[in-house]
C-alpha cells in the first residue's frame, strides 16, 4: 500500500492553544463548568510531554478566542502518509477552525484533501477525526452526532488503500472517547455500559476484521483515550490519564510492561466531551520533507 509505515511512527504533532474562551461552545452556549487556568496547565503539560520526553516537533497554532472549540485539533483533519483530508464539523460554527489547519498543512508539504462546502459536493457530509480510529492497517469510523454516512464515504474514497469500516456510536460520544490505540495490533477499549452497548452493535466489528487486534479493556471511559507513539530507538510511548482521573484503569495500563507509560492529565476536557487525543494532529513525514 501506498504511504503505509508502521503505526505509531510520527515525526510532529499540530496543536493549537487553548482560548480565553475555553468552555463555551461554538455557538455561543456555555458547556460544563471549567477551569481556564487548569486546563492551559494541563495542555503545558501535554505539549511538553509530546516535545521533551516523547521526541516530537511541534507546531502550534496560537489561540482564538472567536474559535471556543478550536483547541479540538484532532477534529479538523484525518491524517494518513501524506495526505490530509481537512473535514467538515458538524456544527456550522466550528467549521472556519479548518482555515488555520488547512494552512499549517499545506507548509509541512501535505497532499490537502478538502472535503467541500457545497451540499451537492459532499451530500452534506459530516466528518470529525475524533470518530476516526486509524488502526495502522484499516479505519474505523463511528456515527454519531457528529459524523454520517456520508463524512465516512468521503474518507473512503479519499484513503482508498484502506478498508473502512463503520461503527453506529451510541448517545452524543465519539468514537475516540470510548476506544484508541495502545499499540500497533493493540486496542484500548472502555468497559463501561455506554461503550458495550456500542461495540455489541454490528456483532463486535473491531474484533471480526480481516486482522488480529490484542485488547486492552479499561474500566473507566476516560480511560480508553490513549496516545500512542512509536520513539526513537523503538520506544513505545503511551500518555494516558492520570491516577487521579482514573484511578480504577492504572492496573490495566501496568500491563504494558515495556512500554513507557506518561500520565497526563486532562480533567477540563474531559468535561466538554474531549480527550487526550483531542488536542493534537499527528504526522509522519518523510526525511525528504524536511
Amino acid at each position: 500500500m501506498a504511504g503505509v509505515c508502521p503505526y505509531g511512527r510520527f515525526t510532529h504533532a499540530v496543536v493549537r492553544g487553548i482560548p480565553e474562551s475555553f468552555g463555551k461552545l461554538a455557538d455561543g452556549g456555555e458547556g460544563a463548568a471549567t477551569e481556564l487556568a487548569k486546563a492551559q496547565r494541563q495542555f503545558g503539560v501535554l505539549t511538553g510531554a509530546l516535545r521533551q520526553k516523547v521526541g516530537l516537533q511541534l507546531v502550534e497554532i496560537p489561540a482564538d478566542p472567536e474559535l471556543p472549540e478550536s483547541w479540538r485539533m484532532e477534529d479538523v483533519a484525518v491524517i494518513q502518509g501524506d495526505t490530509a483530508l481537512v473535514t467538515r464539523p458538524w456544527k456550522q460554527q466550528r467549521r472556519s477552525e479548518v482555515e488555520a489547519a488547512r494552512r499549517v498543512l499545506a507548509e509541512l508539504n501535505l497532499t490537502v484533501v478538502e472535503m467541500g462546502a457545497e451540499e451537492g459536493v459532499t451530500g452534506g457530509a459530516t466528518l470529525e477525526g475524533s470518530d476516526v480510529l486509524f488502526t495502522g492497517r484499516e479505519f474505523f469510523v463511528g456515527i454519531s452526532k457528529h459524523t454520517n454516512h456520508r463524512g465516512a464515504e468521503v474518507l473512503a474514497d479519499t484513503f482508498r488503500d484502506f478498508a473502512v469500516s463503520t461503527v453506529p456510536v451510541c448517545g452524543g460520544t465519539r468514537l475516540k472517547n470510548i476506544c484508541s490505540m495502545g499499540g500497533p495490533d493493540t486496542i484500548i477499549i472502555s468497559n463501561t455500559d455506554g461503550a458495550r452497548k456500542t461495540l455489541r452493535v454490528r456483532c463486535l466489528r473491531f474484533l471480526l476484521t480481516d486482522h488480529h487486534y490484542e485488547v486492552l479493556t479499561v474500566p473507566e471511559e476516560a480511560a480508553a483515550n490513549c496516545i500512542y507513539v512509536r520513539g526513537p530507538s523503538k520506544v513505545d510511548f503511551l500518555l494516558h490519564p492520570t491516577a487521579e482521573e482514573c484511578p480504577d484503569s492504572m492496573q490495566a495500563f501496568q500491563k504494558l510492561t515495556d512500554y513507557t507509560l506518561l500520565p497526563t492529565a486532562c480533567s477540563e476536557a474531559t468535561k466538554l466531551g474531549g480527550a487526550l487525543s483531542s488536542f493534537c494532529l499527528l504526522i509522519n513525514r518523510k526525511p525528504h520533507a524536511f
